[in-house]
């Protein structure tokens, strides 16, 4: 979509011009998975993918909602002083929780908005539309409201309303790679400081093809915040010895003297992905600015592994996707990507090889699973924009 269209959807369906056109991408993660709540580093970029948005301030106090993707909820229609969280307006709490907690941060906005979205993340692809909406709703709000808010303020409400509107116990990688990204470059983030660094992703003649299972991910959110309670455990029984507060402060080393103190085998799994995964974070960064793009793409490969046998959140798709991934012709590395059990996986694939991977890849999933996945290719791109 371009800003003309979106305008004129707008027009379409509240009757008025917008004020101002949005984009807000969706993410992936090239390597460092379930380490971001684990003080560690991730490695995401933000993708061209994304969620379209159009607004306009109104003279009333009321907020309409709008999306093309949830034609038939219509517009919704919610008071500006009546924002709570309530199951039944499904994606609208994710607008509702950014506006609430940028006026309890002190910014003001006292008129309601019409608000039209359309996005193409496909639905429950562990993609980000999450962090993609509450990113756009901040920057409609400072856009529409003349907020002075930074960034990184809005990356840091977009968490907050995942973990206290939404009730998912999510790290900050999603906000911060979508307010964040950068064109054409990977984000090197320590969870830890917020210290980052904007890599140059130069992969030659390879490309990032994401591999969505098509599979929703109905279990993500409870297994997720019992893989964060297992590493709270875990943190709790190392620290008996070690002065630490996460298991991102670890060395291998470390780590490996320690972990007679963790009692449970699950848990000294759950550990030892968290404090390898950050590991292999560092060693991919330096694989890719040395440009030894076959090592990347074996760590990436690891990544898999450790998050199919420790972490345990992978799931017969994702594994049926990386498993095929790696015996194609062209295949530099393939993992899952985001949170697991279903959602997506990426692939690094010379540009000559991409047809026949996806036919491949595509055909033995298919027989495997009894459905087809779907492939795109992943474009890196700016975060969050006023169009």
């Amino acid at each position: 979509m371009n800003k003309q269209e979106i305008m004129q959807e707008f027009t379409k369906v509240f009757g008025q011009q917008a004020d101002a056109a949005f984009f807000s991408p969706g993410r992936i993660n090239l390597i460092g998975e379930h380490t971001d709540y684990n003080g560690g580093h991730v490695f995401p970029c933000a993708i061209t993918l994304g969620t379209y948005g159009a607004a306009r301030k109104r003279d009333d106090d009321l907020l309409r909602f709008y999306s093309a993707n949830f034609e038939k909820q219509g517009i919704i229609e919610v008071p500006l002083q009546d924002l709570h969280f309530d199951k039944a307006d499904s994606w609208t709490n994710y607008l509702k929780g950014m506006i609430l907690f940028l006026q309890q941060a002190g910014h003001t906005i006292d008129k309601g908005m019409d608000i039209y979205l359309n996005g193409n993340i496909p639905n429950a692809s562990g993609l980000s539309s999450s962090a993609s909406i509450e990113l756009l709703m901040g920057v409609i709000a400072e856009e529409l409201f003349s907020l002075d808010v930074k960034r990184l303020d809005l990356v840091k409400l977009g968490m907050k309303t995942e973990n206290e509107f939404i009730g998912v116990n999510s790290g900050i990688m999603d906000q911060f790679a979508v307010g964040m990204g950068k064109e054409n470059r990977a984000i090197l983030l320590d969870t830890n400081t917020l210290k980052y660094d904007l890599v140059p992703l130069d992969l030659k003649d390879n490309v990032i093809v994401i591999m969505n299972t098509n599979k929703r991910r109905e279990l993500a959110d409870s297994k997720y915040n019992e893989r964060r309670s297992e590493c709270e455990t875990a943190v709790k029984e190392l620290q008996a010895k070690l002065q630490i507060k996460t298991l991102g402060e670890l060395d291998l080393q470390t780590f490996d003297e320690y972990s007679y103190l963790i009692a449970d085998e699950n848990r000294l799994k759950r550990a030892r992905h968290a404090v390898w995964e950050n590991q292999r974070t560092l060693q991919a960064q330096d694989a890719l600015q040395a440009g030894e793009l076959e090592k990347f793409g074996r760590l990436v490969n690891a990544s898999h592994v450790s998050l199919e046998h420790d972490y345990e959140v992978t799931g017969i798709e994702l594994d049926t996707l990386a498993h095929t991934a790696w015996k194609q012709a062209g295949v530099l590395g393939a993992r899952m990507t985001g949170a697991g059990f279903g959602g997506c996986g990426i692939a690094l694939v010379d540009k000559n090889h991409v047809e026949e991977f996806k036919q491949n890849v595509g055909q033995i999933y298919t027989e495997k699973i009894g459905y087809a996945p779907a492939f795109y290719i992943a474009e890196i791109a700016d975060g969050t924009k006023v169009l």
